[in-house]
């Protein structure tokens, strides 16, 4: 059923998005990596995929926060590609602080990569998703964005908008034949999240384990191919969010 799509993937040079990717390419999904700053990861992460799948991928680097950038990086996706059919918003930063302490562009930095640049990117490839009546949108949002964590404050209100963005994306799309979707993950080991052995938190997951960034990526290839799915918010969490 993905065989043959292409997919463009944020933040996908390491953690959940280079999951993704390799979840993806190996169903046969070609695959943009779009990545911020490690061009050697993702350049490695795609020679793999066209080694070990023998699909198409290649690596664009964008700061997915800047409008016009994420504008120009589509426009070289499309002439290199032709078009697209799913898109996976994974970009994201954290600048945790308790409120009382936290700086405004601590708070602006987390809410332009994590919300706007999500916007930017499904505002340029909507186009694309339109003239071919076929488009998949995948939000990487949080459990952060359902819960509220303390120290989060920035975090958890770029994520709760992304859950915003989704439904209302998902509802003004679905004519046109493209979904939309957001995955929220809880507690996953990647190196976002460090060593969190010891945080009290991990007492409260009914699984009592942290995740992987394929358990994330299992999910992503699910709304991939769901055709019937739209507007949802899937957990990826262990029970945290019950």
């Amino acid at each position: 059923m993905l065989n043959g799509k292409t997919a463009v993937v944020t933040g996908g040079s390491r953690g959940i998005g280079e999951a993704i990717v390799y979840k993806l390419a190996s169903l046969g999904v070609n695959v943009a990596v779009i990545y911020a700053g490690n061009v050697t990861a993702a350049e490695s992460i795609c020679e793999k995929c066209r080694l070990e799948y023998a699909i198409e991928a290649r690596a664009y680097q964008c700061d997915v926060a800047d409008f016009n950038a994420a504008k120009n990086t589509v426009a070289k996706i499309k002439a290199d590609f032709g078009t697209a059919q799913i898109l996976v918003n994974n970009a994201g930063i954290t600048r945790d602080g308790l409120l009382a302490m936290m700086k405004e562009e601590d708070f602006d930095a987390v809410l332009d990569t994590n919300l706007k640049g999500a916007f930017n990117m499904i505002r340029h490839m909507a186009g694309l998703f339109i003239r071919g009546r076929e488009g998949c949108i995948i939000n990487i949002t949080s459990v952060a964005g359902l819960m509220g964590n303390a120290g989060q404050c920035n975090y958890s209100a770029s994520k709760a908008g992304l859950i915003g963005l989704t439904k209302s994306v998902a509802k003004e799309l679905a004519p046109k034949g493209i979904r939309c979707n957001a995955i929220a993950p809880g507690f996953i080991a990647t190196d976002m999240t460090g060593n969190q052995t010891d945080n009290p938190l991990l007492k409260m997951i009914p699984l009592k384990t942290m995740g992987e960034p394929d358990d994330v990526a299992d999910a992503a290839v699910y709304l991939a191919a769901a055709k019937y799915v739209t507007g949802e918010v899937l957990r990826v969490d262990g029970g945290i969010a019950i």
